[in-house]
């Protein structure tokens, strides 16, 4: 029996060729566009761990792109690990960042993370080493940055083939290291943070100090030992080509300097008052026991107390006592220098 010709009209029209292809182009075409303007905004904003203040984040050497990004994420410096990834794919560094300490701005986006990453914009950290410092106070001081072990800056100073290469002829570079304001970034080794230093102090030493020293019949290292004594005794500056003076009124007259910082730094540590005990320690750095110029140095001299070893004061000084925290009191003659012993005596008792 044949069916009504009507009920063909109710039959489903045949689907098109490629529909459901043409569907799930243009779902993944709004997928992706979703996904491109979310990780913009994520790329262009800062992540929640900025919005306080800065924070520092250290990336380690040989690591790849999705390591970095995921560092990063971990120390809350970027919103979107993916985001940073495809960014750096896109700019051509994702083979080139550099590692390193990195101090990341209050509300740095993730393109200004790439950028300082891209750059090697690194951490610089001052470290001011003083007048009167030591290589062990200096190795305390970096260690403390976390820049350096003590250990490690303490065994370079000492380094034969270290000292050979800085054409130090000395067993250490102790009065080598020029007082300054450096900046080291982190990974630096215990060499080339030394190195620098030295490298500061050679270029400090100008060719007139050297001739003048040269004229003196002082060697390098003699200068920079006698003016590393000199730095140590003096408190106000001006004194300075004093002292030198009483110094080298004494050395011509082969008389003991008897400087209280030498045997310091021969036991180790600072005093105020050193005891009779200490004064009789069997060191070479002891000038109270012996005449001349201690071994080496016993700090780093600064460019005043190197310019006063070279141009004493014209004086016949050959005693001084401290008046205070900052002054002395000079004498030509023994009676003297004891009369003003006698007053400084008195006026701690009071």
């Amino acid at each position: 029996m044949e069916r009504p010709r009507f009920l063909k009209t109710w039959a489903e029209p045949p689907r098109r060729p490629g529909f459901a292809l043409r569907t799930v182009l243009v779902l993944a075409l709004i997928l992706g566009m979703l996904f491109t303007v979310v990780e913009s905004w994520l790329v262009a904003t800062s992540a929640p761990g900025l919005r306080t203040g800065p924070r520092v984040v250290e990336i380690p050497s040989h690591r790849g792109l999705f390591e970095v990004a995921r560092l990063l994420d971990e120390a809350g410096v970027i919103r979107s690990p993916v985001g940073f990834s495809l960014l750096a794919v896109l700019r051509g560094s994702a083979r080139s960042l550099k590692a390193g300490e990195y101090q990341i701005p209050r509300g740095a986006s993730t393109f200004s993370v790439l950028w300082l990453l891209e750059g090697g914009y690194v951490l610089q950290h001052n470290i001011v080493f003083q007048e009167g410092a030591t290589v062990a106070e200096l190795g305390r001081q970096l260690e403390t940055e976390r820049l350096a072990r003590a250990e490690d800056i303490l065994r370079v100073s000492r380094d034969a083939l270290f000292l050979r290469t800085m054409d130090i002829r000395a067993d250490t570079v102790e009065g080598y290291l020029f007082p300054d304001t450096y900046q080291f970034v982190k990974g630096m080794t215990a060499e080339e943070i030394l190195a620098r230093m030295v490298a500061r102090m050679r270029e400090k030493l100008s060719p007139e100090v050297l001739e003048q020293a040269r004229a003196r019949d002082l060697s390098l290292h003699q200068l920079l030992t006698l003016a590393s004594i000199i730095e140590k005794e003096a408190v106000d500056p001006t004194e300075m080509p004093l002292i030198s003076a009483v110094f080298w009124n004494r050395l011509k007259r082969e008389m003991p300097l008897q400087a209280d910082p030498t045997v310091q730094y021969a036991l180790g540590k600072d005093r105020l008052r050193l005891s009779r005990e200490d004064l009789s320690v069997d060191s070479p750095f002891n000038t109270y026991r012996r005449t001349g110029l201690p071994p080496g140095p016993i700090a780093s001299p600064g460019r005043l107390a190197i310019q006063a070893a070279v141009r004493p004061a014209s004086v016949n000084y050959l005693y001084f006592v401290a008046m205070d925290e900052r002054r002395h009191q000079f004498s030509a003659t023994f009676a003297d220098h004891a009369a003003a012993v006698a007053k400084y005596r008195l006026t701690r008792a009071r």
